[in-house]
């Protein structure tokens, strides 16, 4: 057998563990690793030291062998892999292109090609290269799933659907499946049958933790009796994976909570969340130290000099803040109005601040070091910012509407950077009460992993006062929503919100139930239903266990929704 490196998973699909027993996935993973087997003896050699992990040793040597070999498309490919590895992706795309240019019919390379892009929000060329693969092997479930992904990204709903549908149909006994079928009919909202996409998940493998979570996260499904006994069956065993055994807890957590036994679920949250967080690495001040930089740099003659610079184009509108705030119903109300398109959390900005901080995309840029590039641009460098985040942005647009939302929390960081260069954009601060909001995340899986009940806390604190900033030097740039006036006047509040976007009033924005759309966030259950206040006050169930959050938050809890002086 020839030695290989594991080909990857699709992006957002099929792990490696899902992918290793013997079905249709696993034996197309085979074929494609086996298609270009190793045959060079000291390429071998190599690809052992890559397999023992060794990467640096390993890009030492694949660089003196292809010294004299440089048309070798097998030590390209493999140098590639060993670049993603060390986490140079922008080196292994460049490698795997020139793979593909020496053989065209490398469809493991072009596999991760693919995968490589996605990664990089390159969305519009990873398609390109699933599609030369599916035009090879139009029936391989690695390229079909792939595909599906990167179609969720750009918000094809309906194609996901259709090709999930076939995929489960397919493969019955495989439970991930299963899963990614019931995820595509929950996003449009197809309940029941999600449901039952979920069930047979469990039904494949009964210790699924993620076919549990999914229906826990529904909000509107409540667990039985039987189910909170199979969960602690399942719990009991010592041969489940970790990743099942948290998603199991948050569960548990779940049902005991609509159950009312409020310790219990507590327990089992807690649990669940100290091992998510110790997957992490997390430094609270770097956002401390984010929002003094951005409070030194951002003055009010520094955003006076630039005034007018930038991309004037006004047709993005930001939903941001914190996550379980209630953006995913002030972006339904919005995307009710005939003006205003909701696309999805758009990965866009929160990629150029990291680029500019010399980070990857998808890694957190709260920090404060893509300022410094920042203050020295001109208007000119400003507005191709602004016009590439709208240039990403337009694969998304479907409905030729002239105003669209990017709802992606994370962006309250980058306020300064969104206004210099796009300042004609709207911004939108959806607010919720400090223990609400974070004791939802506290009591919600992530698989990014989770912060502690104090760390969340000060995460909050971190957001208030970096908002209450820009509220100062920039007055009436952000328009806040309070989640608890909008539940209890919803009417009143979406006036308020049209009358910032400088858009008429239409009632449908009140009937936001009604509208028809993929939704691919938490709250997709709520916001298909009228507003109710259930939410508002459930945290206190909770409060004899929050200490940590409560101190933590200090006066940013005793004063909301005001901001407290000491913040300002």
């Amino acid at each position: 057998m020839n030695p290989r490196i594991e080909t990857p998973a699709a992006p957002g699909g099929i792990s490696r563990a899902a992918s290793a027993g013997p079905d249709a996935f696993a034996l197309a993973s085979a074929r494609l690793n086996a298609q270009r087997p190793v045959r060079d003896a000291r390429l071998k050699q190599i690809l052992t030291v890559v397999q023992s992990n060794l990467f640096r040793l390993a890009q030492t040597q694949l660089a003196d062998y292809l010294a004299r070999h440089p048309n070798d498309a097998d030590a390209i490919n493999l140098r590639a892999r060993v670049a993603a590895r060390l986490e140079q992706r922008g080196e292994a795309v460049a490698l795997l292109a020139r793979c593909l240019d020496i053989a065209p019919g490398f469809a493991a390379a072009r596999y991760h090609l693919a995968y490589l892009l996605c990664q990089q929000n390159e969305f519009e060329a990873a398609l390109k290269q699933v599609d030369t693969l599916l035009a090879q092997d139009g029936r391989n479930p690695l390229f079909r799933q792939m595909k599906a992904d990167i179609l969720e990204h750009l918000g094809d709903s309906e194609q996901v659907l259709a090709i999930c549908e076939q995929l489960a149909s397919e493969n019955p006994g495989r439970a991930e499946s299963w899963i990614r079928l019931g995820h595509a009919l929950r996003g449009l909202g197809l309940q029941d049958r999600s449901v039952a996409a979920y069930r047979q998940a469990i039904e494949c493998r009964p210790s699924n933790g993620q076919a549990y979570w999914s229906l826990a996260n529904m909000k509107t499904v409540r667990f039985d009796d039987a189910d909170v006994d199979a969960m602690q069956a399942q719990l009991e065993r010592r041969d489940i994976g970790a990743d099942d055994r948290i998603t199991l807890q948050f569960s548990l957590g779940k049902a005991h909570e609509d159950a009312g036994r409020y310790e219990q679920a507590f327990m089992q949250y807690d649990q669940a969340n100290a091992a998510m967080r110790k997957r992490i690495s997390y430094d609270a001040a770097t956002l401390t130290d984010g929002v003094a930089a951005n409070k030194a740099l951002f003055t009010p003659a520094f955003v006076q000099a630039r005034r007018g610079w930038g991309c004037p184009a006004p047709d993005p509108i930001f939903i941001l803040g914190r996550p379980r705030s209630g953006s995913t119903l002030v972006e339904q109300i919005l995307a009710s109005h005939s003006a205003i398109e909701a696309t999805a959390e758009l990965p866009y900005v929160t990629a150029l601040a990291a680029r500019l901080n010399g980070l990857l995309p998808g890694r957190p840029a709260y920090g404060s070091d893509y300022l410094k590039p920042l203050a020295s641009m001109d208007a000119a460098a400003l507005a191709e910012l602004g016009e590439e985040v709208l240039r990403r942005a337009r694969l998304h647009r479907r409905l030729d509407r002239p105003f669209f939302i990017d709802k992606k929390p994370a962006n309250f960081a980058h306020v300064g950077l969104i206004h210099l260069m796009l300042p004609n954009a709207k911004i939108i601060d959806v607010r919720r009460h400090p223990a609400g909001c974070c004791w939802s995340m506290f009591r919600t899986y992530s698989s990014k992993g989770r912060l502690r009940l104090d760390e969340l806390g000060r995460f909050y604190r971190d957001y208030v006062a970096l908002m209450a900033h820009f509220d100062s030097v920039l007055p009436g740039r952000v328009h806040r929503v309070i989640y608890e006036d909008l539940v209890r006047d919803p009417e009143a509040e979406t006036r308020k919100l049209l009358d910032y976007l400088g858009l008429p009033f239409e009632p449908a924005c009140l009937r936001f139930h009604e509208t028809g759309r993929a939704i691919l966030t938490p709250s997709s259950e709520q916001v298909r239903q009228p507003i109710n206040s259930r939410a508002v006050e459930h945290w206190k169930h909770f409060e004899p266990w929050l200490g940590p959050l409560v101190d933590s938050l200090g006066s940013v809890m005793a004063t909301y929704p005001a901001v407290p002086d000491d913040l300002r």
